[in-house]
């Protein structure tokens, strides 16, 4: 099956394009103190190479925006700063270079002040995504539908990019967030039959990375298999990197992205005379490395059925009474001893990668 996206007009974060089916872009947002150049640069250069395409900063001072000069002529993704309530942080990050910048303008003061934060963005076109978080739902509008609702969510965002637009600007980046996974896929859904701003689209709050995996995995397919979607986040409670690792994996597996080795592994069972469990988990964490291949590689724990069930994997390996299989579509082409097989499987990508 194909995913047909459906159609977002497109703006320019910075280098990156989104909307009008440009490629689905990764986001995360840095844990640093932003305040501390080096730290933040450092943590956003390791995201970049991990596969993050726009990164976040939280801006919680004139300090902080500041900042973000410095980290700007340190990085090569774009720069999304993170404001809330003072307006004046708004102001200040655009001018210190941020690509785009996040509100909610229901926070941000009166309408003078969204002007003047639009004025800004204006100068230089600069996108405002315009959030909106189930955890902070105007009170007239969850009394309106009784408890927060997925349609409670959408007449907020759209109250909001309302008044983005009212102040004469349309550069705009919608998201909604809920850690309710049905009611956060029913809310974009409704959105994005009544606009066509690009979305950014994530489970808020997911939880650490056996939990958040879960719930933006299965939140995540049920918004981007309907074609919804422009920009993602996997939000855990954990290393930033683990959101990116998760977000390459979902949109692989949709079909949505090419790129990155898909790891898939057979359970254990009692035939298993080798630590497969130890194993995939190396064999996972070196295929991190090689991001420009894209290929299906299978982990098997038993060399009888080990080639025949890697068979629709690019590349396989299998083990068992210490011995080692190499495997290509099914077809034994190396056997090793158990010890060396890593070592075997990882030549074997090294030559893959510098075809």
């Amino acid at each position: 099956m194909i995913i047909e996206r459906k159609h977002t007009r497109e703006i320019s974060i910075g280098n990156v394009k989104i909307g009008n089916n440009n490629p689905i872009a990764i986001q995360s947002m840095t844990n640093t103190d932003t305040r501390d150049v080096e730290s933040t640069v450092s943590q956003i250069n390791a995201l970049s190479k991990a596969g993050c395409d726009i990164i976040r900063c939280a801006v919680l001072d004139m300090e902080a925006a500041k900042a973000l000069k410095g980290i700007k002529d340190k990085i090569d993704i774009p720069l999304v700063a993170d404001i809330h309530f003072d307006y004046r942080l708004a102001i200040a990050a655009v001018e210190n270079g941020a690509d785009k910048i996040r509100i909610n303008p229901g926070n941000i003061g009166g309408k003078d002040r969204i002007e003047a934060v639009v004025n800004e963005c204006k100068k230089r076109n600069i996108p405002i995504r315009v959030g909106v978080n189930s955890g902070s739902l105007e009170k007239d509008i969850i009394e309106k539908y009784g408890s927060v609702t997925a349609e409670g969510l959408v007449e907020s965002a759209l109250d909001k990019v309302k008044m983005i637009e009212d102040a004469g600007y349309d550069n705009l980046v919608i998201s909604i967030k809920s850690s309710n996974v049905l009611m956060c896929a029913d809310a974009y859904n409704i959105v994005s039959d009544k606009t066509d701003y690009p979305l950014h689209v994530g489970i808020t709050e997911a939880g650490t990375i056996n939990a958040g995996n879960i719930k933006s995995s299965i939140g995540l397919s049920l918004i981007l298999s309907k074609g919804i979607g422009d920009t993602i986040r996997v939000s855990l409670t954990d290393d930033p990197i683990e959101e990116i690792n998760s977000a390459r994996l979902i949109l692989k597996t949709l079909g949505l992205r090419k790129g990155g080795i898909e790891v898939v592994s057979c359970p254990t069972c009692g035939r298993t005379q080798i630590d497969l469990i130890g194993l995939a988990k190396q064999v996972e964490n070196l295929a991190k490395d090689y991001t420009d291949l894209d290929l299906k590689l299978a982990v098997m724990g038993c060399v009888v059925n080990g080639p025949g069930e890697a068979k629709e994997a690019d590349l396989g390996i299998a083990g068992g009474i210490g011995e080692g299989l190499l495997i290509k579509h099914g077809e034994i082409i190396k056997k090793v001893l158990e010890s060396e097989l890593l070592g075997c499987l990882k030549a074997e990508l090294d030559k893959l990668a510098n075809k």
